[in-house]
């Protein structure tokens, strides 16, 4: 059963840019004395008096602002839905660093773990821990990190804050374009999935997004932190379990994992972020596995904990409506596959109302 593009331009909240119009292309503009870069992409359709949901796509360490956009699932399907794309770039490919782009978020920057406690048989990870062990994991601190890296596993820019750039982008693309302004989505793939958690977790952020959708991107060990708004956020995460780079861990697992890809970083397993979230959206784990979900993506093995096993989740055609927090699988390694996982991403965003 096809999902229907539901009408975006019914109780919406129209942004300042309402009236105009802009070309889709490469723009540039500057924040905190750094000069960003991004590119919009605009459906054909757009209409300037109608407010339309609008989604930022954040790339993968070492990408660029045509990561997602150059793909043509993500550009058909964002074009048949009505949905503006906006695809930022991240930092360090030029100075004070010569490495590549990336998004800061916590963790990354300074090297060190979170607080949060990990169950199983491992210990509970402390704000001196790591975020990988450094032996088996080379050094790539970036110079802006210089002051702030705490150990050598440090990984990804520090020149400027990039959640207060997120925050400065949507506001500058909300000014030029008709946004629904409850209709903000943030996804991202690899270290922009991870910094797509960021944006949820951080209480500055959190409640400029309406959900988010993470792609092979995981928090690092100890940052299981709900969303940072006051009812919770909607949450997809999608993985691959033969994933290397970010393992997702076994299902209910909730040990943090380990990269075995010639690192060895630390991240919080899939299991384990599912079930912070799940508390925070009124779907707490109570000692029950996750429950199947049939969201029709048949490559993807997808379970939540909202509603549980009693309440029988288990196909959204059938008028389940989708729960706020879903993890997804693939039998996958650390690859994207736009084919199948843009349009799972884009029918959870769609499934907010």
């Amino acid at each position: 059963m096809a999902i229907l593009a539901p009408t975006w331009g019914a109780g919406a909240a129209p942004s300042s840019g309402c009236g105009k119009t802009l070309a889709s292309g490469v723009f540039q503009m500057t924040d905190q004395s750094v000069t960003r870069t991004y590119r919009v992409f605009l459906p054909s359709g757009y209409q300037p008096g109608i407010a339309h949901p609008m989604v930022m796509v954040f790339h993968g360490w070492g990408g660029d602002e045509n990561e997602f956009l150059a793909d043509d699932n993500v550009r058909t399907l964002a074009e048949q839905r009505g949905y503006i794309v906006v695809a930022p770039r991240g930092l360090g490919s030029a100075g004070p660093d010569s490495n590549r782009n990336s998004w800061s978020f916590r963790g990354s920057t300074t090297g060190l773990a979170g607080a949060a406690e990990d169950s199983g048989s491992h210990t509970r990870s402390t704000a001196a821990a790591a975020i990988c062990n450094a032996a088996r994991t080379p050094n790539f601190t970036y110079p802006s990190c210089k002051n702030i890296a705490r150990n050598s596993c440090s990984w990804t820019q520090c020149q400027a804050d990039d959640v207060a750039f997120a925050l400065a982008l949507v506001k500058e693309v909300e000014s030029k374009l008709c946004v629904d302004t409850t209709r903000v989505f943030a996804s991202g793939g690899s270290n922009g999935g991870m910094f797509a958690w960021e944006l949820g977790q951080s209480t500055g952020s959190a409640p400029i997004f309406r959900a988010i959708a993470s792609l092979i991107g995981l928090p690092h060990r100890g940052y299981l932190d709900s969303p940072g708004k006051a009812g919770g956020m909607p949450v997809l995460v999608i993985t691959g379990t033969h994933d290397t780079t970010v393992p997702p861990g076994a299902w209910e697992s909730t040990r943090y994992t380990t990269t075995s890809d010639g690192d060895a970083y630390y991240y919080t397993g899939a299991s384990a972020i599912v079930r912070s979230w799940g508390t925070a959206n009124s779907c707490p784990y109570e000692g029950k596995p996750a429950a199947p979900f049939n969201t029709g993506a048949t490559q993807a093995d997808c379970r939540t904990y909202c509603g549980g096993s009693a309440q029988g989740w288990s196909d959204r055609s059938a008028g389940v409506g989708w729960p706020n927090v879903l993890d997804c699988r693939a039998a996958m390694g650390h690859t994207y596959e736009f084919s199948w996982a843009w349009k799972l991403i884009l029918d959870f965003f769609d499934a907010q109302s």
